[in-house]
């Protein structure tokens, strides 16, 4: 095995590559990157995740940014978008760049103009114009002046990006479905078919995904592994024990393949990334634990096994047939950022970086450069699986309690 700092720039672009990345929001500015962009520091960043072994890296345009008023992209956030992607490029990393974000760590950002409506996840604060504020959704799948909208982003970001030499892949959300969720199966397939078609149209060549997330699989949100993969090239799937109170625990490697497993069968053996997992750690000791409560202290694993759980998700992934695996995420964020959305209320969401807030590197990274350059293998046969794929949405998550039970007597 090579190591990472004599990997071939090349390698993040072989097919045969098990990808091996990070998602991305900068320490020191989190999601008010691009109102703060910093570029020397995300060359450092790009510099510092390919130094580890890794190839790839997510990131994300968060929409008011890119998209402040309707049927407009801002051409600021558009040239800070390409000049990232150089930057990537010199570095060896390739990016997958998220359009309409949208939901992330616990919020859901919406332009103030795609508020007004009736939809959205009452779970989740919404936050516009940098303040939270009360009210529905637009609803993405049916408002002409939205959909519209995002068409425009889409297309306007897929021709900025044509044949660069970093781009990998395009993503069409993160977890869209946090956020509003189609009114009918015909109406995601639409919106995908709009999107894709968008990005086909500036980009021919341009590779397409969607940020599917584990409650995907527990609900039938009308927008699921079937419809994603009739419309894009590969699948994604997001999964964290520390939130399926049906996992065998925080550190439960084996809930990832599963969930693989089940994107890949649903979708009818698409090729399945798996996009997102990690943990929030702490070290023992550390004073500024102290100020969390015994809750938010239980979803705090320790470094250490923390860093073990990720060596063996890793294995699990790669030998579980995955095409390769995104770890979220890049940093912890920097304590002046923790009295500000989403980290005042999520406060774990302070802590799931690979690298500390001041840049070292936690006992996690190791396990990442041992596991870069591998080459995908196919996944395995899934006949623990004892239903068709046209019956599991009748109970999902009951069919995926079971069916993890079978799955985990197999492994």
């Amino acid at each position: 095995m090579p190591e990472p700092d004599t990997l071939p720039r090349s390698a993040a672009l072989d097919a045969a590559s098990f990808r091996l990345g990070v998602n991305y929001w900068p320490a020191q500015s989190a999601m008010g990157w691009w109102q703060q962009m910093d570029l020397a520091a995300a060359a450092t960043d790009f510099a510092r995740m390919r130094q580890a072994g890794c190839d790839s890296v997510r990131l994300f345009l968060l929409w008011e940014d890119f998209q402040p008023q309707p049927m407009t992209v801002d051409a600021t956030a558009l040239g800070h978008l390409v000049c990232l992607a150089d930057l990537a490029a010199e570095a060896g990393i390739q990016l997958m760049p998220t359009l309409f974000t949208g939901h992330m760590s616990g919020v859901n950002w919406i332009p103030a103009w795609a508020l007004g409506g009736s939809d959205g996840d009452k779970r989740f604060r919404i936050i516009a114009g940098g303040a939270s504020v009360t009210a529905g959704l637009l609803n993405w799948f049916t408002d002409e002046t939205v959909l519209a909208s995002q068409v425009l982003l889409a297309h306007t970001a897929a021709e900025a990006l044509k044949g660069h030499p970093a781009l990998w892949a395009w993503d069409l959300g993160n977890e869209n479905s946090n956020c509003v969720i189609p009114p009918s199966r015909e109406a995601g397939l639409a919106w995908l078919a709009r999107i894709t078609g968008a990005i086909r149209a500036a980009d021919p060549t341009a590779r397409i995904t969607i940020g599917l997330h584990m409650e995907d699989l527990e609900e039938d949100r009308g927008i699921g592994p079937a419809e994603a993969a009739a419309h894009c090239d590969f699948l994604c799937m997001h999964g964290y024990p520390i939130y399926a109170d049906w996992s065998a625990g925080p550190t439960d490697e084996l809930l990832l393949p599963f969930l693989a497993a089940i994107t890949r069968w649903l979708g009818g053996g698409a090729e399945v990334l798996f996009a997102e997992f990690g943990l929030p750690t702490r070290r023992p000791g550390d004073p500024v634990q102290q100020q969390y409560s015994e809750p938010m202290q239980a979803m705090l694993v320790d470094e250490l096994a923390a860093a073990a759980y990720v060596g063996r998700a890793l294995k699990a992934l790669h030998t579980g047939g995955s095409t390769g695996a995104l770890l979220w995420c890049y940093a912890d964020y920097a304590q002046a950022l923790w009295d500000q959305p989403p980290f005042e209320q999520a406060v774990h969401e302070r802590h799931f970086g690979l690298w500390r807030a001041d840049a070292s590197p936690k006992p996690v990274v190791a396990e990442i450069t041992a596991y870069a350059g591998h080459i995908r293998i196919t996944p395995p046969d899934a006949a623990w699986i004892d239903l068709a794929p046209a019956d599991f949405y009748a109970a999902p998550k009951d069919n995926l309690k079971r069916l993890y039970a079978r799955f985990r007597k197999q492994h």
